[in-house]
């Protein structure tokens, strides 16, 4: 790399594309090179795969049995990769992806007295690992202006390191007098490399190179920085210095990298028994199978991985894989004054959407911002980034392991109930930013050599009173005939890799708490492995509280079997209580509860949905899960505080009793409907519920415009729907005679005296001739995405209020964009609007600013322009819940059946509740069994 001539911010980013013909071919065992060609052979000899190859992979791992080939298949059928996994000892075939790391130099503004030596500052942006689908940003084919790769941070500036190095904050020399070092402990770094002879390290056990570069040496400096935060033994000191390193170089020098490379380079760290692993890499790609279940694998060995959870932060809903898996340590970073780091990705996970409700996440925090670690040949630099945080808690984590003599107390979840336990809760700061807290090296040291194999919980309590901790479920009373509180609880076993629940979960309310006013039902992880299991708790309000106001409280108490180590046989048990606290208040008058649509919302992973805002060239996929507490959070915020109820419904529109709400909010909708759900909201609103659609861009020749080819496939991939899915939602709404247009528009304006910003929106086509329409002057964004052409269009419709003609009927209001009320990307907020709407469907109170505005128009009657289609051979079909495959166009599924919970048979306790409930989240709550 160049020498550093100035102040400047080092920004990483990674994409992730399918190689041409390439297939990651996965066995449900280990065999050996010969069986595994014998398998490949025999699977494809019926097939119409006529030419293809087993790629050699030679690296260390070559000599040892593998549960994966590489193989190229030249023009691939569907139907010959089928036949691949019809093959009883093949588990599954993917796409060989290809890794491409770049960095990218941006000048930071000098601080007063900034030294630009080895004090360089770094920020870092690891930007996606998009691995489901073959997204390459730069080879998307809109047009320049709109869409390709930056990185996303490039004009923050972030605090200089301060001259204490961070394992010293930490207090690890306190450790270091005791005699402990990391001395005996596999510790392995995945990154750049490390060069032989670097000063700073004493313990370099092993290095090795799983790329097609034939060099060991780090020609980056970024696996050396790491290692040197964990292992360093001079200048800039690591945690464990006497640590045993083994360097896994998995990127070359042009930054790129394979999924094979880390497949097989895991599966080395398994058979070298690696102890403790460091994984600074990290995207929204939860769903890319081999790697997720190789991270599985690792753990379930027994090694303790540490991954940083992303720096796409602030904003809420972008947690990175692996770091969001149960069984591995996530870690976000906070600065040296103890703030979380802007960069930091908050939680919650979104696996669980839209049915369920994510999992807290980061585990626990800890510096990384301005932190000093090696520099590539000598001396010290300073990075910043949660992969900088990562190796801080992998150094901690190393140091803690050689503290403890007997190492088989020692697993994956017995560490991270160590660190949860003891880390210090930052005050102010809600548990999806922080986790658990700060990371506390010596009370963790405390804690882990006192430790006796058990089970908790994480959070191992739940107080939906306590604000700000316990955001976002203390910022709304819960009430009879709400749509049921879900908390998603982490169950950590420390006891081993496999366990079970014994019998089912107890709900045990307390009497003198009230604890009868509340209903639960408790779903839970029919097997724990590995390490982890959920226990999903439902709350309701009974019905005999419709009319009451006042704190209720109970506990949940759980068993946990594990079979018994060291070959003893039997069971050990653990018992865990979850107390439960929650609030109750009379049931709001319908005008007052809103129901937002989460059934509808779909989003990357799986399926390639674009961004709303089309100008947002660095962030192309829409994975922040559309939810009122990820990337709606400033939008729920504002409904709460002007005095709204907020639920969601995780379900289809036939399950939800209309008569409570007073509007059904659909934003940014993706998906299909079924027949059933526009029959339903028809005559739901003709009883008097009413309707507010958010919509975005959809427009067939602008997806064409966007695609991107897919080396695998060797054809062009278009997104599933615009930013909305307007032709499903002009299906819905058609009844009304109702109709969004195809056309893309932005730009600037004002409405009722306030400043607005149409991204990416579309307009309204049609609508009825008594109802109010606002136009403005918008450009044509779709002409300048087609042909790089500009038009201005005046009177674009893009806000519609109609009051429906039934006798105590609903109203229904239609906005064009929803990037006003996203907190992705959001420009310019307009919580003033979504304010005035609700007055109009919840009080039938017209908004006199824009009944009265000078940009009322006659309603359009759509015969001016046809009305948008879906595209054609779309794929949509593949991920939707709605749709099923056919021959010719797609058919709707049966409608599924509602939930349905099962609610506990209480157990009630005529008891106090414990007083100090947040003192339990300190240790683990157990009963040995």
């Amino acid at each position: 790399p160049r020498p550093y001539q100035s102040c400047s911010s080092l920004y990483l980013m990674i994409t992730m594309f399918c190689l041409s013909t390439e297939y990651i071919v996965a066995f449900n065992g280990y065999f050996t090179a010969k069986a595994r060609s014998h398998f490949i052979s025999s699977a494809l000899k019926s097939s119409e795969a006529l030419d293809w190859r087993i790629v050699p992979r030679k690296n260390p791992a070559s000599d040892f049995p593998s549960d994966f080939e590489v193989v190229q298949i030249r023009q691939a059928s569907h139907s010959s990769l089928l036949t691949l996994e019809d093959h009883p000892y093949i588990k599954r075939v993917t796409p060989q992806r290809k890794v491409f790391r770049t960095l990218n130099y941006t000048p930071d503004l000098p601080d007063p007295g900034a030294a630009c030596n080895n004090d360089t500052r770094w920020t870092q942006k690891w930007q996606s690992w998009q691995s489901s689908r073959p997204l390459r940003r730069t080879s998307l084919s809109l047009a320049f202006g709109f869409w390709h790769a930056t990185g996303r941070h490039s004009s923050r500036r972030l605090l200089r390191a301060i001259p204490r190095h961070v394992a010293q904050i930490l207090q690890a020399d306190v450790l270091w007098q005791m005699g402990y070092t990391g001395s005996g402990v596999k510790v392995a770094v995945f990154d750049t490399g490390l060069s032989e002879k670097h000063p700073h390290f004493k313990n370099v056990k092993e290095r090795t190179n799983w790329t097609n570069e034939k060099t060991l040496d780090d020609g980056l400096g970024h696996g050396t920085f790491v290692a040197g935060v964990i292992a360093s033994m001079r200048e800039c000191q690591g945690f464990a210095p006497d640590s045993e390193l083994h360097i896994f170089r998995v990127f070359t020098n042009n930054q790129v990298s394979y999924t094979s490379w880390f497949l097989d380079a895991f599966n080395y760290a398994i058979l070298k028994k690696i102890d403790v692993l460091n994984l600074s890499i990290g995207g929204p790609d939860f769903m890319d199978h081999p790697f997720v279940d190789k991270v599985w694998e690792l753990t379930a060995n027994r090694v303790i991985m540490v991954s940083a959870i992303g720096n796409d932060g602030p904003l809420y809903g972008t947690l990175n894989n692996p770091a969001d898996q149960m069984d591995v340590i996530g870690v976000g970073g906070i600065d040296f004054e103890d703030n979380i780091a802007r960069f930091s990705s908050r939680g919650m996970t979104t696996w669980e959407l839209p049915g369920g409700y994510g999992r807290v996440k980061p585990d626990i925090v800890t510096y990384g911002s301005g932190v000093r670690g090696s520099g590539m040949k000598e001396g010290c630099r300073s990075l910043s980034g949660t992969s900088v945080a990562s190796p801080v808690v992998a150094g901690a984590v190393t140091l803690l392991v050689s503290t403890v003599l007997n190492r088989e107390l020692v697993n994956p979840a017995s560490m991270k109930q160590a660190l949860i336990a003891s880390a210090r809760r930052l005050p102010g700061v809600n548990m999806f930013e922080q986790g658990h807290g700060k990371l506390d090296l010596i009370r963790a040291y405390q804690i882990l050599n006192s430790y006796k194999p058990q089970a908790s919980l994480s959070p191992s309590y739940i107080d939906l009173t306590e604000c700000p901790y316990m955001w976002p479920y203390c910022s709304q009373p819960i009430y009879y005939g709400g749509m049921p509180t879900i908390v998603n609880v982490t169950i950590l076993n420390g006891m081993g890799v496999t366990g079970r629940i014994l019998d089912k979960p107890i709900w045990q309310p307390y009497l003198p708490q009230n604890g009868d006013h509340i209903d639960v039902a408790v779903s839970y992880s029919p097997v724990l492995w590995p390490w982890a299991g959920y226990l999903a708790v439902s709350i309701s309000v009974a019905k005999k509280a419709a009319s009451w106001e006042g704190i209720a409280q109970g506990h949940v108490m759980v068993t946990v079997a594990s079979p018994a180590g060291n070959n003893v046989g039997g069971e050990m048990t653990s018992t865990v209580k979850l107390p439960v606290k929650v609030k109750i208040v009379p049931t709001p008058p319908r005008s007052k509860r809103v129901l937002w649509d989460q059934y509808h919302n779909l989003r990357y992973p799986p399926g390639y949905f674009p961004r709303d805002n089309l100008r947002m060239k660095n962030d192309p996929l829409d994975w922040n899960g559309d939810h009122i507490h990820t990337n709606f959070r400033d939008m729920y915020q504002h409904l709460r505080s002007m005095g709204y109820f907020v639920e969601v419904l995780g379900a289809p529109i036939t399950c939800f009793d209309a008569s409570q709400y007073g509007t059904f909010m659909m934003v940014d909708s993706e998906e299909e409907y079924f027949p059933e759900e526009i029959t339903k909201l028809r005559r739901d609103i003709d009883k008097g519920l009413s309707l507010i659609v958010f919509s975005d861009w959809y427009n067939t020749s602008v997806m064409r415009k966007v695609k991107f080819y897919d080396e695998n496939t060797r054809q062009w991939w278009m997104p599933d729907t615009g930013g909305a899915n307007v032709p499903a939602l002009n299906d819905l709404i058609s009844v009304w005679g109702m109709a969004f247009s195809d056309g893309l528009y932005e730009g600037d304006f004002t409405m009722a005296d306030h400043d607005m910003y149409y991204a990416s929106g579309c307009s309204i086509a049609k609508f009825p001739e008594d109802g109010i329409v606002i136009a403005k002057t918008l450009k044509d964004q779709g002409l300048e995405v087609l042909k790089q052409e500009t038009a201005v269009v005046e009177g674009v419709p893009i806000l519609g209020m109609y009051q429906t003609p039934s006798e105590g009927g609903g109203r229904i209001a239609l906005y064009g964009d929803s990037n006003c009320i996203d907190d992705s990307h959001r420009q310019k907020d307009c919580f003033w609007l979504l304010d005035a709407l609700l007055q109009y469907t919840s009080y039938s109170m017209t908004p006199p600013s824009l009944i009265h505005s000078n940009s009322r128009v006659t309603p359009p009657t759509g015969t001016d322009r046809p009305l948008p289609e879906r595209l054609e051979g779309n794929h949509l079909y593949r991920y939707s819940k709605v749709l099923e495959a056919h021959l010719g166009d797609p058919k709707p599924r049966p409608l599924p059946a509602c939930p349905h919970l099962s609610w506990s048979k209480p157990q009630p306790l005529n008891e106090t509740a414990p007083r100090f409930v947040f003192y339990l989240h300190m240790y683990p709550s157990t009963l040995e069994g």
